[in-house]
């Protein structure tokens, strides 16, 4: 099969009209209309770069909605056999927040849960994430999370994988998590957790595959090789940017279909 795209998103106008969304344009040279896709355009992305499946996000943070579940859904009604959610919520109402993770996501068409850290200035440690952790470990579908510094001009301190998302996967053993965008520049506290927790994975999103870390591409090669998946962070990066680079990387074949695909395939039950 060909690729599985574990971090996309249809962006609203409401999440290219946030301030923050700026640092993001200036860094990937676009505009704000120019991340306003529709499934269509998604769908013509993936087909260039012979992606099969793209995850979907939902984005909620603390001044409300910016990609709703119900769009998310609609979204995918577009390609429902090549398009899947991921499902988001409001932190701040942890009862809410269970009952939209219990109404949306069935592991079929939702299929995980995303939250964005940096989005919300609290790290995942943060007693209001444990009401999803908990209902993401009775539905048994990942919860997918951002690593590494923020894009932004917001603070990097809640990507950090030593202590905060440390402290979520002792607490949580059953929790499958699922880290994006590399976890750089902190890729040792990263690569120490993969070997700690067999539950615990990583996607490239948000890089060409020819600007990875050097360190980062070695452990793809060892005990990444079933860690790591593909992700794109649509629209700011398209699918075909993205793999730019992925013959250099020097991964076996064997490597290479679980990064591309395999990984994502087991870890979302796809």
């Amino acid at each position: 099969m060909g690729a599985i795209d574990v971090w996309a998103q249809v962006t609203t106008e409401r999440m290219a009209a946030a301030p923050w969304l700026e640092t993001l344009l200036r860094w990937t040279g676009q505009t704000s209309e120019r991340v306003l896709p529709t499934p269509e355009t998604t769908l013509a992305a993936m087909d260039a770069a012979d992606v099969d499946i793209a995850l979907l996000s939902a984005w909620h943070g603390p001044a409300g909605s910016l990609i709703s579940n119900e769009e998310v859904d609609r979204q995918i009604s577009a390609a429902p056999d090549r398009l899947r959610g991921l499902a988001t919520v409001d932190l701040m109402r942890p009862m809410e927040a269970v009952r939209e993770i219990r109404k949306w996501v069935d592991g079929k068409r939702f299929v995980g849960v995303r939250v964005v850290p940096w989005l919300w200035n609290l790290p995942p440690n943060d007693r209001l994430y444990y009401p999803v952790y908990t209902a993401c470990v009775d539905l048994g579908v990942p919860f997918c999370t951002q690593i590494g510094h923020t894009g932004p001009l917001l603070r990097s301190e809640t990507g950090r994988p030593i202590p905060y998302l440390e402290d979520v996967l002792l607490d949580f053993p059953e929790l499958v998590v699922v880290g994006g965008h590399v976890g750089f520049p902190w890729v040792d506290e990263l690569v120490s957790l993969t070997i700690k927790f067999p539950n615990f994975h990583i996607d490239t999103s948000a890089y060409a595959l020819h600007r990875l870390p050097r360190d980062f591409v070695e452990y793809m090669k060892g005990p990444g090789a079933k860690r790591v998946m593909f992700g794109t962070n649509w629209p700011m990066l398209s699918p075909e940017r993205c793999l730019d680079g992925l013959d250099g990387l020097g991964l076996s074949p064997e490597q290479r279909d679980a990064f591309l695909s395999g990984n994502a395939k087991r870890v979302f039950k796809l």
